[in-house]
């Protein structure tokens, strides 16, 4: 292996190549998982996945396995195990932000009712952890232990996320240590995943793994954006329900440092209209909530990017890594 020439000076794949061929080698092995879950089950589930998803983290799974040398297909069954851990928290956020739809498609609370919905997210985490383990050799055992802290991780954050919702303050700190564990955690696991399944050495597991933290916070940082001032035909998500809900995402943790005004503050801890929420998000942009956001973002996806260059990875599969680090953070969805 050869040490890539800085990604910032190197032209970079598209994203959706390396996404499709992840959808190609995940999907049907996806669908054959979903087909061990009891036939009760297996409805909402697929109403669920069919809605479809970018298979991001299924995509870095594989790469994450060829950047150090690997065959991609080692990574299936870990690509597997990490989407089906995604959608498991996808279908429990959805009951706890109230979400009527995602995707464009009634969420599976709405359409099969919570107790169903809940029951069908314990399934697919469940699932994910049976897949790693059917065979207990030490990278596989190695990769179940990494996805079931990640795991952990991901849920104390949602913890902390849920906790925010009854404080007047969440400062930036607070905010990006909440959303290193909610979003940066499974993302650091995705982006190791594959290489530890390919029996890499520590230094690039690390190295990988910080890559997809970096990343986990540049895609929170969208995340958080979309949710104020994205375009619901677009995203398929009501836009607002975060200021709604009171959730002390970044842009309002920026806005808090900065000294919000009153007005803002009082609309912020009440009850929100249409209207509040479009008065909410003028506010936040006017203080620079809004370009701020975008800046911490950037900085994480450059550090994202650092982590990259702090070992010798295969070139190619280290492009393609990069282009689909920048797809996920220019996203309007």
């Amino acid at each position: 292996m050869t040490t890539a020439p800085s990604i910032a000076h190197r032209d970079l794949p598209t994203a959706s190549g390396s996404l499709a061929r992840a959808r190609s080698l995940v999907a049907p092995a996806l669908d054959e998982a979903v087909l061990r879950l009891s036939p009760e089950l297996r409805s909402a589930v697929r109403h669920h996945l069919e809605g479809g998803g970018k298979f991001v983290r299924a995509g870095l799974v594989l790469l994450s396995a060829a950047a150090v040398g690997g065959d991609e297909r080692s990574g299936v069954v870990g690509a597997v195990a990490i989407e089906l851990v995604h959608n498991f928290s996808l279908v429990h956020d959805d009951i706890i932000d109230g979400d009527l739809e995602r995707r464009h498609r009634p969420t599976v609370w709405a359409e099969y009712g919570i107790g169903q919905a809940i029951i069908t997210g314990d399934a697919l985490v469940t699932l994910a952890l049976q897949l790693l383990l059917e065979e207990p050799t030490p990278p596989r055992v190695n990769a179940a232990l990494r996805l079931a802290e990640a795991t952990q991780e991901m849920i104390a954050g949602q913890a902390e996320d849920m906790a925010s919702e009854q404080r007047s303050v969440l400062s930036v700190e607070e905010c990006l240590h909440m959303e290193t564990g909610k979003t940066g955690a499974l993302l650091s696991c995705a982006a190791s995943l594959g290489a530890v399944l390919a029996g890499a050495p520590a230094p690039s597991v690390d190295a990988l793994a910080d890559f997809g933290r970096h990343l986990g916070i540049a895609f929170q940082a969208v995340d958080d954006l979309l949710g104020i001032w994205g375009d619901p035909s677009v995203t398929g998500k009501p836009v607002g329900n975060d200021l709604r809900l009171h959730k002390k995402t970044l842009p309002v943790a920026v806005a808090t440092a900065n000294g919000a005004p009153e007005d803002l503050k009082t609309l912020l801890s009440e009850e929100l209209s249409d209207g509040d929420v479009e008065a909410a998000a003028r506010m936040l942009d006017e203080c620079g909530a809004r370009e701020q956001t975008v800046a911490i973002g950037e900085s994480h996806l450059q550090a994202a990017l650092g982590a990259l260059e702090r070992v010798p990875l295969e070139l190619a599969a280290t492009a393609e890594l990069a282009a689909i680090a920048h797809y996920v953070t220019a996203r309007d969805r």
